[in-house]
């Protein structure tokens, strides 16, 4: 007979993201002019509490008269907690049914907003221990009753004892109390867990970290809320990838942890062993040697509009797919393009650089207007051709050269050749991928075809561009203004010294790799390319990867869906249908789509199998990887 297993579960950043207490704060303080202050106190009150480092009844008294809360104010705290409920608690409703028998609620919280959230998920009532506000006559919270052995120090370790549960014991919390559960013999074991916040002396001393609620029913082999295990997907987002991306990938199960900067291959090598998915930015270099150690890697997403820092052929042979932004910044970086070629053209970079030494320079000389001036644009992409679009707009002369042949936009001239454009235009900005092509594509040859006095910007690719080439047309007078954004030899952090022959120019704009980095974009690349990559992860799509062949595939409903990757070599696909007939599977709808390297096999099947089959079609003579979604 199965042992008895009871669940013990904090509540405040366990069962709801955030602490009730704090959320109360921000009603109560909502017009106090000290606000701030307060909440910054309550805050760190509640940290001192959780970590072990203050007395809990201390704590709980100070945060209360911090707090000067009235019972009216109670029925919004419980409307805003109710959505602020975990996100793997939300998706794993079924387990509260099931098991709502042994499932207690343990909480140095209170019982007034803790029962009304955690009912409607089937928590009985009579499982939820906390403490209870006590007010006066005129509804206000002046305390709590001290007679609850929940509001005492150790409180939830005693309160263990009274229900002396029989059988074994599972906690699952984010604070020091919860350990002592465990600490005091109560527990069999003690989970720390960290979907919403992480407190590294508790992580010391758990039996195990959970990420999610996900984690800790798979490992009891309770899941049933999804059809893999997904928490047992490693996330790894280097080089400060907007937050957004971190929320919409732990919200779906993932287990993400980021650091700030970007790795060497030495270092990305070691940390990439145990890596599902890959966030990284431009700095970071993705290459066959670190491809080597990511056996476990599905998926990459680069965070920026290119992916030349991405080995993506290996990837390729590696079964990996790589997902990037391409259209996330663009306005970002049209407006800076526009931005700094009208400061160059009035020569303000020397202007504003004299006047914060002193010197007053009041003189139009070499200073002009832009309109009716001529751009070049040199790659009419994505941002080219907008900027082509915003340019015009505001007066220019547009002239393009791209390798494609590519629609003018507006009352653009396409040129035939680089030379043609340089020779006739005034501005000449740089908007081309960083394929092994274009290294140097621009150099001493090409910067002599400018006319004399001519403006610049790369805010493309640093290793497009000579910069001993520029700097010497640049101290020449050829070009009299520049703008650069990118450079061949970038910090891989900001704390590095930036260094390059550009530094100290007159009439010249750095800034360091910042064309795309505005809130705005920043934001809607941390939303696109996680959408991308959970759809990938759990449909299959491959829609928007920059090497995988492209297929966008139906939603999964009542079957199986086998995924096959393998060297693109005739043959594969009658040998999974052959597998599949053998087995009297019945094949309800099959997707393929080729390149130079690989193939992609999606088939839906309609029934259950049994382990020979996948062994069977992973034994297929040229399979990369192989996966099964439910």
């Amino acid at each position: 007979m199965e042992n008895k297993r009871h669940f013990v579960i904090d509540f405040d950043s366990t069962f709801t993201q955030v602490e009730a207490l704090d959320v109360l704060g921000e009603i109560t303080l909502a017009n106090n002019p000290n606000k701030d202050r307060k909440l910054k106190e309550l805050k760190e009150l509640t940290d001192l509490a959780m970590g072990g480092n203050l007395a809990f009844r201390e704590s709980l008294e100070r945060r209360l008269e911090i707090l000067d809360a009235h019972k009216n104010e109670i029925p919004e705290l419980i409307a805003r907690l109710k959505k602020k409920v975990s996100v793997s608690f939300v998706r794993n409703e079924e387990f509260f049914t099931e098991y709502q028998d042994r499932i207690y609620i343990i909480s140095n919280g209170f019982k007034e907003f803790i029962v009304p959230i955690v009912k409607e998920y089937g928590v009985k009532e009579e499982n939820v221990f906390a403490n209870n506000f006590v007010f006066d006559e005129e509804g206000n919270i002046n305390g709590f009753d001290q007679n609850n052995v929940l509001s005492s120090n150790n409180g939830k370790v005693e309160l263990l004892k009274q229900l002396d549960l029989k059988g074994d014991v599972y906690v699952i919390g984010d604070g020091y109390n919860d350990y002592e559960i465990k600490a005091a013999g109560l527990a069999n074991k003690f989970y720390a867990f960290t979907e919403n916040v992480e407190r590294d002396n508790i992580l010391d001393k758990a039996d195990h970290i959970t990420p999610s609620l996900d984690e800790f029913l798979y490992l009891h082999k309770m899941n049933k809320a999804i059809s893999y295990p997904k928490n047992r997907i490693k996330v790894l987002l280097l080089e400060n990838v907007h937050s957004d991306a971190v929320t919409i990938m732990k919200n779906e199960g993932y287990n993400v942890s980021t650091i700030s900067g970007a790795l060497d291959e030495e270092e990305l090598a070691e940390k990439i062993k145990d890596v599902s998915v890959l966030g990284i930015r431009s700095k970071t270099q993705l290459t066959a040697k670190v491809l080597e150690n990511a056996n476990r890697l599905i998926a990459v997403g680069a965070f920026c509009i290119g992916t030349n820092q991405i080995d993506l052929e290996a990837c390729l042979k590696k079964g990996v797919a790589v997902f990037n932004a391409p259209f996330s910044n663009t306005r970002s970086v049209v407006e800076l393009a526009i931005g700094e070629i009208i400061l160059l053209m009035r020569n303000l970079p020397d202007r504003i650089a004299e006047m914060h030494k002193g010197e007053w320079n009041k003189s139009a000389k070499g200073s002009f207007e832009v309109r009716g001036k001529k751009l070049g644009i040199v790659g009419y992409g994505n941002i080219g051709s907008q900027l082509s679009v915003v340019a015009e707009a505001i007066g220019f002369d547009v002239y393009y050269y791209d390798l494609v042949e590519k629609l003018a936009l507006g009352n653009a001239t396409k040129c035939h050749s680089l030379k043609e454009l340089f020779e006739k235009v005034d501005i000449v900005t740089l908007h081309v991928d960083g394929r092994k092509e274009n290294k140097n594509m621009i150099g001493d040859k090409e910067f002599s075809w400018m006319q004399e006095g001519s403006i610049f910007l790369n805010l493309a690719r640093g290793q497009v561009v000579d910069v001993d080439a520029l700097k010497k047309h640049m101290e020449s007078g050829r070009i009299r203004g520049a703008g650069v954004d990118v450079f061949p030899k970038e910090p891989k952090t900001n704390q590095e010294e930036f260094e390059s022959p550009l530094r100290g120019l007159p009439n010249l704009i750095l800034t360091p790799h910042i064309g795309g980095s505005t809130e705005e974009a920043q934001v809607n690349i941390g939303n696109f390319v996680p959408g991308k990559i959970i759809n990938y992860i759990n449909t299959g799509s491959t829609t928007n990867s920059v090497n995988f062949p492209n297929l966008q595939l139906p939603i999964l409903e009542n079957a199986h869906r086998l995924i096959h990757i393998h060297h693109n070599k005739p043959g594969i696909i009658a040998h999974i249908n052959r597998i599949l007939a053998a087995h009297d599977i019945n094949i309800v709808g099959q997707y393929l789509k080729t390149n130079e390297t690989i193939g992609y096999v999606i088939t839906d099947i309609d029934k259950e199998y049994d382990a020979e089959v996948i062994k069977e079609l992973k034994g297929i003579e040229g399979t990369i990887r192989f996966r099964v979604l439910y």
